[in-house]
């Protein structure tokens, strides 16, 4: 069938659309790349796998991503461990319990969290969250010390600024993103199969089990790996927040220090003045970028499969 000429501009249009995001992003990578290059080579450490970081002396630089990997994703972790049950909690409620003008207005005020800026979070956590759980810190960390991963940090024996109070406050940023998807998700669970439930005799409970659960299992999902995304790419909060120890390297507890991929770029701009200086973090951005790209990748891909 002939197209009619107003089909075939918005084709060309939506077409060459796609290609550019796909070319920018591309042009994106291979900037950093290209920025990244003359510091790798004047690199005197192993740039994946060492932890220290000086980069002041251009001409004696040693620096390596692996602290800040590390960093990057225990506080992701520690945050989607947190924001996936609350936001599914609240999906749910929003979807199955609530009544409709309340449901309305409580994902109303939920969605307003993503519209506060993030370093009036990070203020917000350590300033008030901070001191607030700190107790509640100090009991995890002297209860179940024997466990690594909450054993004393190498911040101790402060347990403020800590990947624990980072992780909090990165959950709350994360709840209106993994919350709307997967609210949005449950909504078009096919109202034949929760009528046939109802009718079979199942409970409320069981509706959602056997219905809107399985229906939204991959939504949920996806829009998990969405937050993660968000999360790994977080700034200002996180340098706000972190305390970053001298000398010691991260132990994998949530009571450590450090700093992100983000954070460390963010605080330490002053080094820009440099081309070779402002290299070595262009390094570490363009592995933020892959891993971001990647964990990105991995939601659409999730939810596409679903889709089809």
């Amino acid at each position: 069938m002939k197209q009619r000429p107003g089909d075939r501009v918005f084709k060309n249009l939506t077409t060459g659309a796609g290609v550019f995001v796909v070319a920018l992003i591309g042009l994106i990578g291979l900037f950093l790349l290209v920025q990244a290059i003359p510091a790798l080579k004047a690199d005197n450490a192993n740039f994946l796998f060492s932890s220290g970081w000086s980069t002041g002396d251009p001409n004696n630089m040693s620096f390596g991503i692996l602290d800040l990997l590390q960093v990057t994703v225990a506080t992701s972790l520690v945050a989607l461990i947190i924001a996936m049950p609350v936001s599914l909690g609240i999906a749910l409620f929003l979807t199955q319990y609530a009544p409709k003008r309340l449901a309305r207005a409580f994902a109303y005020v939920i969605d307003l969290l993503a519209a506060v800026p993030s370093i009036i979070f990070g203020l917000w956590g350590i300033l008030v969250l901070a001191p607030a759980i700190e107790p509640f810190s100090q009991w995890i960390n002297e209860t179940f010390s024997w466990i690594p991963v909450f054993a004393p940090g190498n911040v101790a024996p402060s347990v403020r600024g800590t990947i624990f109070t980072a992780g909090v406050v990165l959950a709350v940023m994360l709840l209106p993103i993994i919350s709307s998807l997967t609210r949005e998700v449950f909504e078009r669970t096919p109202t034949p199969h929760i009528e046939g439930a109802l009718a079979l005799g199942a409970t409320r409970w069981e509706v959602i089990r056997t219905t809107v659960l399985p229906f939204g299992k991959a939504g949920y999902i996806g829009a998990s790996m969405l937050g993660l995304g968000r999360a790994l790419g977080e700034t200002i909060a996180l340098a706000v927040i972190l305390l970053i120890p001298v000398g010691r390297n991260f132990t994998w507890s949530v009571f450590d220090g450090g700093a992100t991929f983000a954070s460390k770029i963010a605080a330490n701009y002053s080094e820009f003045n440099n081309v070779t200086s402002a290299g070595a973090y262009i390094a570490a951005g363009l592995v933020l970028f892959l891993l971001t790209f990647l964990v990105n990748f991995a939601a659409r891909s999730i939810i596409a499969k679903k889709v089809d």
